[in-house]
């Protein structure tokens, strides 16, 4: 693993497990992540989040570079927040990293965080190591987000493979983005 300062990161901890969330924090920290702001749920986090875009300096962040966030919580869970963040128009980053920490690894639970927008998914049990997997490859392998009428979030295709068709996507001028050109 390539060493990196995460002295700088900003990370939004979303989780309703007090011992969960402290495994976590003290993980972070031990990692070297700067700053780890935490909270108890998802409406709290879309409360927090708001905080940010519009009083940076009260909460002493001006954006958050990593959203961390478990899947199971009452009131609103870890789904309905990421749904918040990637299609809310009040959403002040629609493009931040968001992983979804589950012990759902069930195929299709996966699928529906993907179509949902996740970047990543972590685990349930986990390891500092797998923590600072999740931070590395969200460095290193970057993902390009699409938008189309059903989807907004991270490209879904991880592989890179040879592509030996001809390209019916095609960017267009209107607000829909993607256009395929049926041939």
């Amino acid at each position: 693993m390539a060493d990196y300062d995460f002295d700088r990161l900003n990370v939004l901890l979303v989780e309703d497990s007090h011992f969960i969330r402290s495994l976590i924090l003290n993980s972070l920290k031990l990692l070297g992540v700067g700053n780890v702001f935490t909270v108890e749920h998802g409406g709290e986090a879309i409360h927090f989040m708001k905080r940010v875009k519009e009083e940076p300096m009260k909460i002493g962040v001006q954006q958050i570079d990593l959203v961390i966030s478990n899947w199971d919580m009452h009131p609103v869970d870890g789904m309905m927040f990421l749904r918040w963040i990637r299609r809310h128009k009040d959403s002040p980053d629609r493009f931040v990293p968001f992983v979804m920490i589950t012990s759902y690894t069930e195929p299709h639970r996966v699928m529906e965080a993907r179509e949902m927008g996740v970047t990543d998914i972590l685990a349930k049990p986990f390891t500092i190591s797998n923590i600072a997997e999740k931070l590395v490859a969200i460095i290193e392998r970057p993902r390009q987000f699409v938008h189309t009428a059903e989807f907004f979030g991270p490209d879904r295709r991880r592989r890179k493979t040879e592509f030996r068709d001809v390209d019916r996507r095609v960017l267009n001028d209107k607000s829909e983005g993607v256009e395929i050109i049926r041939g």
